[in-house]
C-alpha cells in the first residue's frame, strides 16, 4: 500500500494513535515533527489528539560526495551521532567530515532560527511527546532526536511514522517507550517509494502548519524548559 501524500500518512496515523490511545495514558500531549517532511505528516496527528505542534530541526550529515546517503546526523548542540560501521566500511573519520558537519550545523541554525524564530524548543519535561517523521531509511535522524528529547525527562516517548525499515524500527525500539509504524517493509529501498507525492516540502509550507494555516493547531504557549 502506498499513500497519495504526506498528509494522507498523517491521517491514517493519527487514527492507529487514536485507537493505540484507548489503551495507554498520554498525558498533555505534544507533537514534534522532524522537518521538513514530517511536519504535513504531524499536522493531522496534532489535531486528532488536540495535541500542540512543533518541531526539531535535526540534520543528515552524509557522505562526501554523496549527500543523500546519510552516515550520521546532528541535532541542537549535540555531539553528532554517527554510524560507525558505516565510516568502517568507507574509510571514513569523524576528522574527515568535518567539513559537511560544519555545513549541516549552518543549515541546521538556519531552520531553527526561521521555524522558531526566536523561541526555545517546547517544553517537554512530564509530557507525552509524540515524535514525527515521513519515514524511516537509516533511522539516523530519528535516532539523534530521540535521544536528545530522552534527555529532556518526558513522561512518555513515541516514535511514530507511517513506513519504516524493520531493521532502523528494531534498532530505535530500545530509544523510545513505543514505536508506532503503519508499515514495516523488509526491503525499503526509499521513503519516498511509499508515497505517490513527495515533493519536497518547504520553508513556507512548514511555517504555514506550524502557524495552524493548514492542519494542527500551531505553536504552544506553554512556558519552555530555558
Amino acid at each position: 500500500m502506498r499513500f497519495r501524500n504526506r498528509d494522507q500518512a498523517g491521517r491514517e496515523l493519527a487514527e492507529r494513535l487514536l485507537a493505540w490511545s484507548a489503551d495507554h495514558e498520554m498525558a498533555d500531549p505534544v507533537v514534534i515533527a522532524l522537518p521538513r517532511g514530517g511536519v504535513p505528516v504531524a499536522a493531522p496527528i496534532a489535531a486528532a489528539l488536540h495535541a500542540t505542534l512543533d518541531v526539531l530541526v535535526v540534520r543528515k550529515i552524509g557522505l562526501p560526495g554523496r549527500p543523500e546517503c546519510g552516515i550520521g546526523a546532528i541535532v541542537g548542540d549535540d555531539p553528532p551521532l554517527f554510524d560507525t560501521e558505516a565510516l568502517e566500511l568507507f574509510g571514513l573519520s569523524e576528522d574527515r567530515l568535518g567539513p559537511q558537519l560544519a555545513r549541516e550545523r549552518a543549515e541546521l541554525r538556519r531552520r531553527e532560527e526561521l521555524y522558531q524564530a526566536g523561541r526555545p524548543e517546547p517544553r517537554v519535561v512530564g509530557r507525552t511527546v509524540v515524535l514525527v517523521d515521513d519515514g524511516l531509511a537509516t533511522g539516523l535522524t530519528a535516532h539523534v532526536a530521540l535521544r536528545h528529547l530522552r534527555r529532556r525527562s518526558p513522561g512518555r516517548l513515541i516514535l511514530a511514522v507511517p513506513v519504516g525499515a524493520s531493521a532502523s524500527l528494531d534498532r530505535l525500539s530500545s530509544e523510545a517507550d513505543d514505536v508506532l509504524c503503519l508499515h514495516q517493509p523488509t526491503d525499503l529501498r526509499s521513503v519516498g517509494e511509499w508515497y505517490d507525492d513527495f515533493d519536497q516540502v518547504t520553508d513556507g509550507e512548514v511555517l504555514a502548519l506550524l502557524r495552524g494555516r493548514a492542519g494542527g493547531r500551531g505553536r504552544s504557549s506553554a512556558p519552555s524548559e530555558r
